[in-house]
């Protein structure tokens, strides 16, 4: 049996696939700054985006929108900002959550929340 944290990986691996399916570029996986971590920046239409993976076998304990509390939200901001300044990005940034669903059947869904929080 997978780790939570083999789980979570395997879950951005796929939602990092899912996403460049829909014209998404990836630029960096598990970014990190201090104690904080983005697990995907991405860049889609001239934007540069931070993508908080969060993944559920189920939504009987609720969506995965609900398990990025202010706190997480603030380090995501955090690091973005240190991305942004290192790479010297003046376009516009939007910060999205990607939940990716297990069904009973072991078949993966996704669904993706653009300009979650800032």
């Amino acid at each position: 049996m997978a780790t939570h944290n083999d789980l979570g990986r395997l879950a951005e691996q796929e939602a990092a696939n899912w996403l460049e399916s829909r014209g998404y570029t990836l630029l960096e996986t598990n970014y990190r700054y201090q104690h904080a971590e983005i697990d995907l920046i991405m860049t889609h239409q001239g934007l540069l985006i931070f993508i908080e993976v969060k993944f559920r076998s189920g939504v009987a304990f609720g969506y995965a929108e609900e398990f990025v509390h202010v706190a997480k939200k603030k380090l995501i901001v955090k690091a973005a900002d240190q991305y942004i300044y290192k790479k010297d990005w003046h376009r516009d940034i939007r910060f999205d959550i990607v939940g990716v669903y297990q069904d009973s059947q072991g078949i993966l869904h996704f669904r993706q929340f653009e300009d979650a929080f800032y």
